[in-house]
């Protein structure tokens, strides 16, 4: 039997491409259920579909599931990302048990409100320079790619696991920190400067 929950949150599923979980996530969902099933962005990859087609069929009966728990009384909110950016278009319409919408509030058992929200709306790079954010998303890719080679010979070697691509992301984010930093401290001088005058 199911396990039972209040409420579910999903997200960052990257359905179209090869490092998605499909499989686990389908064991998840056939193992609970909930009264509120939140898919909070990133569910379908369109970037990396747009690139190169990959869909198996354990990425069919992902998205084939939450429609069923919606046709049987689960309430199912979809909040897009960035990846899946496309679907926006649909936000504000229900079709059946199933709404879409940019953000949602969830409210728990004991009274709290939560804003339910994709992290793009916070990322500097995505809502400034949305190629920026395509961009390294394709190298981030080719770095994924390279983490396997890199994650065997590591291996071979006896070595310890060690992620290439999550110590480029790192990096990357440090620079693009900095960069964020430093337009805040102009725009902040910019308003000194004019201040004095």
């Amino acid at each position: 039997m199911p396990k039972r929950y209040r409420a579910i949150f999903i997200s960052d599923l990257h359905l179209g491409t090869k490092r998605a979980q499909a499989r686990a996530l389908l064991d998840f969902l056939r193992s609970s259920d909930s009264d509120h099933l939140y898919l909070v962005g990133d569910v379908v990859d369109i970037w990396a579909l747009r690139r190169k087609w990959f869909w198996t069929q354990d990425h069919n009966d992902v998205i084939k599931k939450p429609l069923r728990k919606a046709r049987s009384g689960t309430r199912v909110i979809y909040v897009p990302g960035n990846h899946d950016e496309y679907c926006r278009d649909f936000c504000n319409h229900r079709f059946g048990n199933l709404e879409a919408a940019l953000d949602a509030v969830h409210v728990t058992a004991t009274g709290k409100r939560y804003l339910v929200l994709h992290g793009d709306k916070f990322d500097h790079v995505v809502s400034v320079a949305p190629w920026i954010a395509k961009l390294g998303d394709t190298a981030y890719e080719l770095a994924m790619d390279l983490n396997l080679l890199v994650t065997r010979f590591r291996r071979w070697l006896g070595l310890p696991y060690w992620s290439l691509s999550a110590y480029l992301k790192q990096r990357v984010k440090r620079v693009v920190e900095f960069i964020c930093t430093y337009e805040t401290a102009v725009v902040g001088m910019r308003g000194i400067g004019r201040a004095r005058a």
